[in-house]
This record gives C-alpha cells, structure tokens and sequence, in this order.
C-alpha cells in the first residue's frame, strides 16, 4: 500500500505500508542498532516519536513477549528499508507486522533510510507524518508544521504508571488496594535492598537489573511527593528513563530536590536529566540524538572506553556543570566520545550518581552493567 512520509522542512519520502492504510505522526528519529525493534518499539522514551531503523531489514526474528519492555507499543510509529513477513526464531511467537497491526501502529518499508537518516543528521530530528490516505506533499508537510514540538512536551506524565506497583514474577503486581503508602508495603523488607523507583517511563529490564542486583522494586508514579517516598523509608531511590523534554516537569524536579541526600540516589537518561535540572543545571535538546547500541563513552574512574545504548534527545548542559552542579560537590563521571556530551554525574556527599546512557541494555551491550551492583553498594553503606 502506497505511504508518503513528510517532514516539516518540505522533505518527502515515497514509501508502502506492511501494517496496512492509516496515518502516523511525531518527531522522526534514527536508531543504529542492529537488532532489537521490538525493545524499541515498546521503550516508553520513543513515546510521541517515529523510529527509523538504520539496520536495512527488519522483522526477521519476529517477536516474543518476554522482550516487552513495557505494557504496549509506545513509538508512534516504524520506518524500515526491507519488512520481512517469514521470521526465522525458535522463540518468535508472531510477526513484527501483526504485532504492530494488533497495537494500530503503522510500519512502513520500501523507503530509503540511509537518505533519510543523513537528512536527520544534517538538519536535526524533527517533525513529521506518515500516511496511506493522504499522499499529496503540501498537505502533509502543513500538517507536519502543525504537530506540538518535543521541545516543551511533557510526555512523562502520559507514560507513567497511574497505580503503585512491585516487581513480581518477572511482571507488575498493581497495588489496587493500597489509599496510604508507608514502609509495611515492602514484602522483602531486610532481605532485599528496597528501591522506590519512580516513573518517567521505565523500562521493565532496568527492573530486572535492579532485582538481579539485590533490590526489590517498588515502582511510583512520576507525581508521587519527596513526603510520600520518606513515608515509604526505602534503602535508596531510582530515577526512571523517559520521553519528552525533562524540563516541563516541574512537580518531580521539586520532589528530587528534596529527596537529594534522603537516600542513596541512581537515575538513568532522563533521571540524569532530571537529577541535574534538580542540582541547578540546565539541559538542551541534541540536534538528532543518540539513539542506538554503539555509542563510546569514556569512564573518567578507569580511563575505559563503554560501549553503550543510547536513547536520547536531550542531554544536561556541559557548560551549566561548574558553576551549578560543582558547587554542591559533584563531579563528570563520564563523556560521550562522538561529540563530547555529558554522559555521567556524582554527588558524593549527597549518595546520587547518574548516567545518560542504558546500562541495563537488552538486547545491546553489557560494559555499563556495574552500575546496578554499584548502587546497591551505596545503600549497605
């Protein structure tokens, strides 16, 4: 089925749609990553996003539920060279094009992605739309100019979960039930590190890396108060992964603030965002991101090179670093080595580090996996 993808500078790509007509819109972006759609497609930080795949063919393994790394599909929408419809995987249990048809995503093929991408790396991410029932240019790129900006977008507050709920069985355990939170929730209490992780859009693997590093995880709501988490009288706190821009959210930079120094503190790509909003310094969006499972980044502690995934369009402003974060005692922990972005902070006296990057990737690398067992360290302390 004939598809025209349109950008708001003019530009249009011909392409077909594999999931069937309907039309999609968002900020268009690209991941580098070779395997790993499904990951993606369901990673809350691609909500309001359309994800272009650097990688020319894709479907060929199928998909799975175990890979879920949410509750649904999030991305707005997949833009592939070559869909392909026979997946050969012992563990796939469906198609890549059913499984976006049964969520009414749209996937689109036959498009050509290299030129697409180098576009989005000279001009920088930006909005656009899909469609099978409208293909004339002008129209479509009107309506593109029309979609609301990343740039001001609190999307976190549309990903977040709405109910309290644990980790169990490999799956959230919604606590329906529960009108107070306080510290009898914790059902592992002294056998396990008690996390409160709150959610900007977290990924059910950073769960899992959390839980395989002694914790049990108690996930909040992104609006949940600094009063309601000492309430609850964790070992530490987690700050979530997310979509949108991070400074919109006001409400939770005012929660971290006071929760700075309460308890030990791990944040991860936008929880550093909000970690540093929180700190004093300032963020900016990056001009195309850094999507993808091969990012470099520097570990100022060993002088090692990471191989990292990535997902993100926003990053703390290097140059806000000394003048605001240093006077609180934090240091750069780490650095993007593409562009020289900030990829880590730490506060030692206020127990809080924080990472850019995904250190829980899956499927992606493993370099950066220590920093699971690294903050369970800092709560035996």
């Amino acid at each position: 089925m004939k598809a025209l993808l349109a950008l708001e500078d003019g530009r249009t790509f011909p392409c077909r749609s594999f999931t069937g007509s309907g039309e999609a819109s968002g900020e268009v972006v690209f991941n580098t990553s070779m395997t790993g759609y499904q990951e993606i497609l369901t990673d809350p930080s691609y909500h309001g996003q359309m994800v272009t795949m650097t990688c020319p063919m894709m479907g060929n393994y199928g998909v799975c539920p175990e890979d879920m790394e949410s509750g649904r599909i999030q991305a707005a929408a997949l833009i592939v060279r070559e869909y392909v419809d026979y997946p050969s995987n012992w563990r796939s249990t469906g198609t890549l094009a059913a499984f976006l048809k049964k969520e009414g995503i749209l996937g689109v093929e036959d498009i050509d992605t290299r030129a697409l991408t180098r576009h989005i790396r000279n001009a920088g991410a930006m909005r656009a739309i899909i469609s099978t029932t409208d293909l004339d240019p002008s129209s479509l790129v009107e309506k593109a100019k029309k979609l609301p900006s990343m740039e001001g977008s609190n999307l976190a507050e549309k990903v977040s979960t709405d109910t309290p709920y644990l980790w169990r069985n490999n799956q959230p355990d919604y606590l329906n039930n529960c009108t107070l939170l306080d510290d009898t929730i914790w059902r592992q209490r002294g056998t396990k590190h008690s996390v409160a992780a709150l959610d900007f859009g977290i990924k059910y693997n950073i769960i899992r890396c959390l839980e395989d590093a002694g914790c049990e995880v108690l996930v909040l709501p992104a609006a949940t108060s600094a009063d309601v988490i000492k309430s609850l009288n964790p070992d530490g706190i987690f700050l979530s992964n997310g979509p949108g821009d991070p400074e919109p959210l006001h409400g939770p930079i005012e929660t971290i603030k006071e929760l700075l120094g309460h308890r030990p503190m791990f944040g991860i790509c936008l929880g550093m965002q909000l970690m540093g909003l929180a700190m004093g310094a300032k963020t900016h969006k990056i001009k195309f991101g850094h999507r993808g499972g091969n990012q470099p980044v520097k570990n100022f502690a060993t002088c090692k090179v990471e191989i990292t995934s990535q997902n993100h369009g926003f990053a703390v402003d290097l140059a806000t670093l000394p003048k605001s974060l240093n006077e609180q005692g934090a240091v750069m922990t780490h650095i993007n080595l593409n562009e020289e972005s900030l990829e880590g902070i730490r506060n030692d006296a206020l127990k809080a580090f924080a990472v850019q990057y995904h250190p829980e990737a899956s499927p992606g690398p493993h370099d950066a996996a220590y920093l699971f067992t690294q903050f369970a360290k800092m709560m035996e302390k």
